[in-house]
Order: C-alpha cells, then structure tokens, then sequence
C-alpha cells in the first residue's frame, strides 16, 4: 500500500459468537472523529455459528474500511489477533475486543499523543459499563511521555492499547495461543522495549463490559488450567528483558502477586488434591524460588511472604491448608512487640510450623488515620491541632512529631514536638481505643529550626506518629477540617534575618506545605477582595474595598487577566465611595478571553515612576461555580474556576465545548 493512503490505525476485532455486542464495537471504530480514511478495521471472524461472520459482512458492506477475515475457530483471542496483525498496514495498531466498544474521539487523541511525543505505547482512559473493574490509578492524570517504572501503567497489561506497529514488527511480537492470559505477556514486552509510554486521562477512550451470557473467555476460561502457560511466559518475558537488580523486582512484584500469589489463594483450593500437587504446585515452587529475590520478597505483603516462603521451602500441605483459610485468617487481629507490629496468624511463633517472624511483620504495612482539626495563627506561631493513629496499634503513650522536610533540598528535616490531647471530636465505636492520638503543636518559623528560622523555601509538613514504641511517618493534611479553620492565612514574620512571610497551603493531593519566602520590598496590598461571581455567564464581577493608603495616594486600579502565553487582557476597576470606605467593582468579559487558563489580580501603580505596583490577588471562592455561554451566537465556551498555588489565587480554564462528549455524558447521568 502506498505510503501516501496508508491509514494512521490498523483496529483489530477479533470475534467469536460476539452478537449483539458485536454490533457497537465496529460501529465504534467506524465512527471515529480520526477520519475514515485514516482508520483500517479488520474484523476476524474466529470460526462462528452464531451469525457473527455474517453481521460483520453485513457491516463491511456499508464501510469501505472494514475488512472480514474468516477462520477456522482457534479457542482463544490471540489466535484471530495474530491474523489481524499479519494484514495491518496501519503506523498503529490498536486491538478491540468485540464486546467492548471505544469513545468517539479516542484513536485521534491517542494518535496525537503518540505524535507529539514520539511514544511506543498510548493507554486510554478505560471506561466500566455494566461493573466490570477496571485500572484507575493510572489514570489520575494526563502524562505525555512516561514509562513502567515511574508510572501504574505497568498494571494494566490488557491489549486495549494504541501500539506502533513498528514496534511490534521490530519484536516480532505475536499472541500466544491461550485461551487466558495471552495478552500480559505481549504488553509486557512492548512495555519494556517502548521508546516511551503516553497516557490519555482525560477522555474516556475504551468502554468495557460483559457480555450479556457471560460468556468472556475472562470469565469462561478462569482455572489454573488455562492460566498457567501464560503466567509462566510472563514471568519469562520479564526475566529475558530486564537484568537482574531493582527495576527488575519493581516489574516483577507486579506478576508475583496477580498471577502467583492471587491465584494461588483463591484457585489452587478449587482443583483435585492430585492436580494441585503434581501439576501446579511444582510451577508456583519453581517461580517462587527462581524469581522472587531476597529483595522483592520484602517488599511483599505479609500474606504473600508467608506463601512465598512456604513454596520456596518445598511444604505443599502448608500451601495448601493457607490458601484454603486465607479469608479466615485475614481477619485476625495483631501483636505489638519491641516496636514491631506482627499479623497473628496460626502459624506465627508456632514451634511446630518454625516460620520466621518476617513472614508476618506488618508493621510498614499498617495504614495510618490522621485528621487536620484546625490551623491558625496566634501571633507569629502557626498552630496545629488534629489527631493520628496507627490502625490496630492502641494509642498509648503516643510520642508523635511534626516533621518539616524542606522541597528538593539535601538538609536534616525540621522536627517539632507535639502535645498530647482529647480529639476534638470523640472517636466513634472501636476507635475509642485511640482516644489519646489527639494532639495540637506550634511551628514558629523565626525558631523551628533548633532555634534557627526556617530557610526560604517550600517545606512539606508530614506527621510522625508513634505509640506502643512504633512509629510510621506520612503526609499531614490530606484528612481536614472544611471551611476556614483549616486554611490559615499568610503571615509576615519577623525573625533576626529579616522579615519573612509564609503561606501555610495545601498542595493538589490535599498535604499541607509552608512556603517561606523574603519580604525584601515589603509592598502591601491596594485593596481586598470581598466577592468574585458571575453577574452574566460570560461576565465575572470581581468587588471588594481599598486600603485607606491606597485611596491617599489616588493610583489607578485595574483587574488583569494573564494567560500562560502571557497574552494579558485589563479592564478599569469602578471606585465609588461606600461609607466609611471606598469600594471597588470590576467586571471582566471572560466571554473575550482566548482558550488556556487564566489568573486574575489587581493592579495599582505606584505613586511615582520609581515605585513598584501594589497587587492583589483574587482569591479562589470556593462558592464559584463554572458556568457556560455561546460564543458568536452558536459556539459552546465554559470557564471553569481554579485555586492556583499557595496563595489559592483565582484561575479560569477557558475552553470550548465538546458537544459530542457533552450529549454522551448527559446521556450517561
């Protein structure tokens, strides 16, 4: 095929008595906002008796892009993939299952992430119909170019995925013939020989669901029977392309615990004694001993070390009789020792079972519930209250530490001690056992530092805990208090270098931070900003008061817009005498602005040529809400607020609106 007509994606269906869901998947990739001519649809009818084939000719007969291949049927997926690959012509490949179905504009994103970025490997946002689960963490945000071992991608290692299909060619990468996990390995190796991976998070790009009998091969084929081939080719995938050492045991940890040890728990139990001792139990024995390092194996959780160490020690009985009640044996409850934390389990300090206590220390493992109650300033002192606990250790005689650890910066943390208290709110049922993991504590930046002040910078806040002698150290702010009582404000403090002002602020995942900055011109702000709401749709009024001084030196206020191209939009502020003081009202034609994001402040110049401008910023109210209009009478636009940076400044993300995806989401709610 010339080089000028080949399409940008080969999509590969294959099918087998796939009716009626059949049906939305091609139509799915038919409909494609990447164009018609730029999409390839090989559809492979693996042997069907359900009318499937003919469903797909039907199809192919109103769409020039669909191409039917029927064979013979193969019993598994890879088989109809591996046909579909020997025909794609596409730069990229991207394999669709016939009961699942893609959003409209999922391969032109994805397409367009691949070329920006020069990646390998594009994940979409998977969408659930129906319950079925699906991957999130990998999700939570857009990320041009990653890769396995900074990423959650490495989770995920079904093929719904865009594939440069020079990649694959360059691997020789084919299906394996499973009927169940056939696909991991194939990802994985296209993982880890990836010039790069992208993620699009932010559209949903693949819907998956079951089908209406129940009959997914995830579903139908479930035993160890039909997983193990597949199982042992992951395990060999990742060993043929990583050299021993802790990047390997990062990938490896992954397999170690969905394919080794999850099924080992809950499907060994299910199989005939014989099976499970001649067949399985030699390959879980042969993989616990010959890829679970001494490192890897700490990093496991205790469940997991315990079956470990039992295989790699050749005891199939204890195997087995752990699996059988692992439920059961989940629940039990733990003990505190010399500062450790240890899972009860029946076998733990059972003479006649002699397994290590290392198989059930969980004491790195235990969560750690923490809540912000208030923050404030008293003076020049930032005070603290809250309450922390770690989960099933009894708060006695807790010790716990506020600790500062200054951003991206080699130097001992700041540590700062606690006092001890009742939680302001009781602790409901069982976690009155924790009553005593209240506690309140002061920060005072002129001192904090062993009687030093604190260096400028971005310090973290995290918390400490301890009691009973153990001690576990997490991110503090996350769990708080709503309102202002929790959001305390910036303050200038003097210390004996100087003034300084810091701005206690919470960070995008919610952990409260210290930004301690200069005062070196200290300039005071014009005005303050009381209100920002939207007086029409397209038009945000913005009103406050000036500062007495400001009305004395009789400079001129103006509300500015700055775009992150740097494009910047200023309208007049309105000042009018309001009793006892001047008041101020700007009204900002956010209507105008361009697409991007936007952060608001007012402006005042000084009053001489030498004198620096006054600022304001526009805080963030947490009242405003987005809003919509038309632009040019028929164009949808939304501008949707934004708390920018430590100081919560207002920001507006201007953008138009994707009336297909606005009707689709309608459509779902």
């Amino acid at each position: 095929m010339p080089a000028v007509s080949r399409p940008r994606v080969s999509v590969i269906i294959p099918a087998y008595n796939a009716l009626p869901e059949l049906t939305r998947a091609v139509t799915s990739a038919m409909d494609q906002t990447l164009g018609p001519d730029r999409v390839e649809i090989i559809g492979v009818d693996d042997g069907s008796t359900d009318g499937t084939g003919e469903e797909l000719e039907r199809l192919a007969r109103t769409c020039a892009a669909l191409r039917v291949v029927h064979q013979e049927n193969s019993g598994c997926a890879g088989v109809p993939r591996n046909t579909g690959l020997d025909l794609a012509q596409g730069d990229f490949v991207f394999f669709l299952d016939s009961d699942d179905y893609l959003g409209p504009d999922a391969l032109r994103r994805m397409v367009a992430m691949a070329d920006a970025n020069g990646t390998d490997v594009v994940l979409g946002r998977i969408a659930s119909v129906g319950g079925r689960a699906v991957p999130r963490a990998v999700f939570q945000y857009n990320q041009p170019r990653t890769d396995v071992f900074s990423s959650h991608a490495y989770l995920t290692l079904g093929p719904w995925k865009l594939f440069r299909r020079s990649l694959i060619e360059r691997l020789r990468l084919r299906f394996p013939p499973y009927r169940n996990c056939e696909d991991k390995p194939f990802t994985a190796a296209a993982y880890l020989n990836a010039s790069g991976i992208s993620v699009v998070a932010d559209y949903d790009c693949y819907y998956v669901r079951y089908r209406e009998n129940r009959n997914n091969l995830t579903l139908t084929a479930a035993d160890l029977a039909h997983r193990v081939d597949g199982t042992r080719l992951c395990f060999e995938t990742v060993a043929r392309y990583l050299e021993p050492g802790p990047r390997r045991d990062q990938i490896m940890r992954r397999h170690v615990e969905w394919e080794l040890c999850g099924p080992l728990r809950a499907l060994l139990p299910r199989e005939s004694e014989r099976d499970a001792r001649e067949r399985f139990f030699p390959e879980f024995r042969h993989w616990a001993r010959t890829y679970v390092t001494d490192a890897l194996f700490q990093r496991l959780d205790a469940p997991d070390r315990l079956l470990i160490h039992l295989l790699r020690a050749d005891r199939f009985d204890d195997v087995l009789t752990v699996a059988r009640n692992a439920q059961r044996d989940g629940r039990r409850g733990h003990l505190v020792d010399k500062g450790r934390v240890y899972w009860l389990h029946p076998f733990f300090r059972d003479h006649a079972a002699a397994v290590p206590d290392v198989c059930f220390d969980v004491t790195d493992r235990l969560p750690v519930r923490h809540h912000l109650e208030s923050a404030g300033w008293q003076g020049g002192v930032l005070r603290l209250a809250g309450h922390a606990y770690i989960e099933d250790v009894d708060a006695l005689d807790p010790a716990t530490e506020i600790v500062l650890r200054k951003y991206r910066a080699d130097r001992p943390e700041v540590r700062v001690p606690t006092t001890p208290c009742l939680p302001a709110h009781p602790l409901p049922g069982e976690e009155r056992r924790y009553e005593m993991a209240g506690f309140t504590a002061e920060i005072d930046p002129a001192t904090a530092d062993d009687g030093a002040p604190l260096e400028r910078g971005l310090w973290n806040v995290h918390l400490d805990v301890r009691a009973q002698g153990v001690s576990r150290t997490v991110r503090f702010g996350g769990h708080r208090e709503g309102g202002e009582a929790t959001h305390p404000a910036r303050r200038r403090v003097s210390t004996p270098q100087g003034p300084v002002v810091v701005v206690p602020y919470f960070t995008p995942y919610g952990n409260l931070s210290l930004d301690v900055g200069e005062v070196a011109h200290p300039v005071d702000p014009p005005c303050q900003v009381l209100r920002a709401l939207w007086h029409t749709r397209s038009t945000l009024l913005v009103g406050g008061r000036l500062t007495d001084e400001a009305v004395r030196e009789g400079g001129t206020l103006r509300l500015r817009a700055e775009g992150g191209t740097g494009t910047v939009h200023e309208v007049p502020v309105r000042c009018e005498p309001g009793g006892s003081t001047t008041v101020f009202t700007a009204r900002l034609p956010v209507g105008r602005l361009g697409t991007g994001r936007w952060t608001l402040t007012l402006v005042m110049d000084g009053p001489g040529e030498d004198a620096p401008c006054r600022t304001a910023v526009v805080p963030h109210f947490g009242r405003l809400a987005a809003t919509r209009w038309l632009r040019f009478g028929c164009r949808p636009y939304y501008a949707k607020p934004v708390a920018l940076g430590p100081a919560r400044a207002l920001g507006l993300d201007v953008a138009p609106i994707k009336v297909v995806t606005g009707v689709r989401r309608r459509l779902r709610r």
